[in-house]
């Protein structure tokens, strides 16, 4: 068989030889071999006096300088046709066994026999290389050899389970000559498969391989003919990596043997044909269509969906829009109800007469309301009616949905005037209901209706309506209403303090007494926030009402500790609290007050001693007990009390050796510095007389002063040390405290 782009030429042991179109159609049908210009009237009869196995024609043949073509049996003839258009035969071969496979590519012509694979040039008439058999325990009649030619250079040869790849047809070096071909060929990788090999054929860089598949049977141990397989593997230097193998169903495959099978292609087009003796079988590359095929076949239709998006610009047979409808389908098939609706954002988009449909068809289903979070509220919009039948249905069976719709929904999608009938209707069924009440006083408000609104607002007492009437300036409607609204929204100045503390801040003196008679918890924290309520009227009503915590609070932040911890000691009884408080404030005096208080009372004495010993000398407290007192718990007050104190210790002697480290870190930081010499050339200048501190003439004799602050001196320019001291000191410097700056080099010539 072979294969050109618009039809397939296919021979039969009969000895007849069938055009077919691409579709397996038979067009023509010839019983002579010829070589037969399908186009124009050129012919060519010959009678062989042995059966011809193979023939391959030049592959421009067309042309007039390429009339030739080889047949193949016991001999390899060339024939081309000369100058007087007459044809003339060559022997290129013979004496090796019956030649059993030709293909010609450019001027390379490669043929098989039982001995092994030749090329032969066409151009310099010389035969260039000779590839051996490599398992001759093989029959070569029953497992032939397969060639294919990759490109013009690159040979691939298939035989038993061996594959090789010569590529690179080479000249060689003058010097190299000799008696050898003008060009020499490499292999470049060899490697062996599992099967024994029917066909190859290029694949890009990968191989297409047909393979001819023997297995033994577990039940009776014999071999038997499998069906053939068609890989794809990706050639490695001595071995090869499948990537992909599909197992062929074709008539008789129990029967065949490895030479049934043949493997042909075309080029260009990723079209591969399997011939077998009943069946030829068409095998193309898979493109994405045919994944997103496979794909929905197996229902994967999310992962369908995902390699369309990715793949839109190359798929052709299918449709983004299609293959989510179907997900969809699949989806409420499936049961997979508020799936299927919310994908339909992604899916549908901005098509309203899809999602028109969609929302019918969950209709149908009885799953509006898997589909109602979903819907368009903007681009597109949908019919009044879509959004009307939606609400209706949460109407019967759900106030709380329904109302949440009527708060997530514009106004505008549907007939405001058609739901608020319906509402009241549903209330003359139960009219308390506060969740209609409520939906209810949203639709007036969308509907401008705001005296109704605020009506049904102010019956339920709900918060809302303060919104209501600052937003629409409704405050001449309530002017007989304003002790009702203060009277449901008691939290509404806590919120607003909580919101931030300075807005409202002229009500903060008022919230104090507010608070102190309608919710003393959250008074304490008022009290520690705002910086605008009246410190002296905060206490005046506290202790008024004999509010002992928010009282100490305000002593302590008017600056009366001693009064606070008083009122604590006196009032609460609460050692712990006295404690804290006096950590709090830090003042040695109101550990003595503490002190004093709680000497006659042991409990207190405890308390004391478990916490003091951290802030105060505990000696000062164990002094003042009386002798004979019974304190609880005294003998682990004392343990804990000698724990902290060997704590302080330990930690003193850290902090110490700490310091005492960097300390000296630092000073061999400074020496090291202070050792570093100091450059000095003619930029620089005497500090006192400001010349430059070089002299012009180098030969002269100088003294220079240079302090490690940097200043630099003549030495005769400095003044004379006193006589208490021969230390010389940087006279910029002096005024400063003296230290390790001050010191002196001195550099002389």
């Amino acid at each position: 068989m072979d294969v050109h782009m618009s039809f397939l030429a296919l021979g039969t042991h009969y000895g007849k030889v069938y055009l077919l179109d691409v579709q397996g159609n038979i067009t023509q049908k010839f019983d002579v071999v010829q070589v037969f210009g399908l186009y124009s009237g050129e012919e060519f009869h010959e009678t062989f006096d042995c059966p011809i196995k193979i023939i391959a024609v030049h592959p421009h043949f067309v042309r007039s300088s390429c009339k030739q073509f080889v047949t193949g049996g016991k001999k390899l003839l060339l024939f081309e046709r000369s100058w007087m258009n007459r044809w003339k035969s060559v022997v290129l071969h013979e004496g090796e066994g019956n030649i059993r496979s030709v293909k010609w590519r450019g001027h390379l012509i490669a043929w098989a026999n039982n001995m092994g694979v030749k090329i032969f040039d066409i151009i310099s008439k010389q035969r260039i290389t000779n590839v051996p058999r490599d398992d001759i325990s093989l029959r070569p009649d029953m497992y032939p050899c397969s060639l294919c030619w990759k490109d013009n250079v690159t040979l691939i040869i298939g035989w038993g389970t061996s594959v090789k790849v010569i590529c690179s047809v080479k000249e060689r070096h003058a010097s190299e000559m000799r008696d050898l071909p003008s060009r020499y060929v490499e292999i470049v990788s060899q490697f062996e498969t599992e099967f024994y090999i029917s066909g190859l054929a290029p694949l890009c860089d990968q191989l297409v391989v047909l393979s001819y598949v023997k297995e033994i049977s577990e039940k009776t141990e014999k071999e038997y003919c499998a069906r053939p397989r068609l890989d794809i593997i990706q050639p490695l230097s001595e071995t090869c990596e499948e990537i992909s193998s599909d197992a062929l169903t074709v008539r008789g495959f129990q029967e065949n043997e490895c030479r049934d099978y043949h493997l042909e292609y075309s080029e260009g087009e990723s079209l591969f044909y399997i011939v077998s003796p009943r069946d030829v079988v068409v095998a193309k590359e898979r493109d994405q269509d045919d994944h997103i095929d496979w794909l929905l076949e197996k229902k994967k239709y999310e992962e369908a969906l995902m390699a369309a998006e990715i793949s839109q610009k190359n798929i052709k047979r299918h449709k983004i829009l299609d293959i989510g409808l179907a997900y969809i389908n699949h989806l409420v098939e499936r049961g997979d109800y508020d799936i299927a609706a919310r994908k339909c954002q992604k899916i549908l988009g901005k098509n309203a007469a899809l999602w028109e449909y969609e929302v019918y068809k969950f209709k149908e289903i009885g799953q509006l309301k898997a589909i109602s979070p979903y819907l368009p509220r903007g681009d597109p919009v949908l019919k009044p009616l879509i959004y009307e039948m939606i609400l209706h249905e949460f109407l019967e069976s759900d106030y709380e949905g329904f109302a949440t719709l009527i708060r997530e929904w514009p106004g505008d999608l549907y007939n405001n005037s058609v739901i608020v009938q319906a509402v009241r209707d549903h209330l003359k069924k139960d009219s308390q209901n506060k969740t209609l009440l409520k939906t209810l006083a949203e639709l007036y408000t969308y509907d401008k209706n705001y005296g109704n609104a605020l009506e049904i607002y102010l019956t339920l007492r709900h918060k809302d309506v303060f919104q209501l009437i600052h937003k629409h300036n409704l405050f001449s409607s309530i002017k007989d209403k304003i002790v009702l609204l203060m009277d449901f929204d008691s939290e509404y100045l806590h919120k607003l303090f909580k919101r931030d503390h300075h807005k409202g801040q002229r009500y903060h003196e008022k919230q104090i007494s507010l608070y102190a008679e309608y919710d003393r918890p959250n008074l304490l924290p008022f009290l520690r926030d705002s910086t605008h309520c009246p410190l002296e009227k905060a206490l005046e009503i506290c202790q008024q009402r004999n509010f002992v915590e928010e009282t100490v609070y305000l002593l302590s932040r008017m600056g009366n500790s001693r009064s606070a911890l008083k009122m604590i000691m006196e009032e609460l009884h609460d050692v712990d609290k006295a404690i804290e408080f006096a950590k709090e404030q830090d003042d040695g005096e109101l550990w003595e007050d503490l002190i004093l208080y709680s000497i006659d009372k042991p409990p207190f004495i405890t308390g004391l001693l478990n916490n003091i010993g951290t802030h105060v000398d505990p000696i000062l407290l164990i002094h003042r007990i009386k002798e004979g007192m019974e304190i609880p718990n005294l003998r682990d007050s004392l343990v804990k009390i000698l724990q902290d104190y060997n704590l302080q210790i330990l930690l003193r002697e850290g902090c110490k050796k700490i310091l005492v480290a960097d300390s000296l870190s630092l000073l061999k930081k400074m020496h090291r510095t202070q050792m570093k010499g100091v450059l000095v050339d003619e930029e620089n200048i005497c500090e006192s007389c400001l010349s430059p501190i070089l002299p012009s003439d180098a030969a002269k004799p100088f003294s220079v002063v240079v302090f490690h602050c940097r200043h630099m001196f003549h030495k005769e320019c400095l003044p004379m040390p006193s006589m208490n001291s021969a230390a010389q000191f940087c006279n910029i410097c002096s005024a400063k405290n003296r230290g390790p700056g001050s010191a002196i080099l001195e550099m002389k010539k």
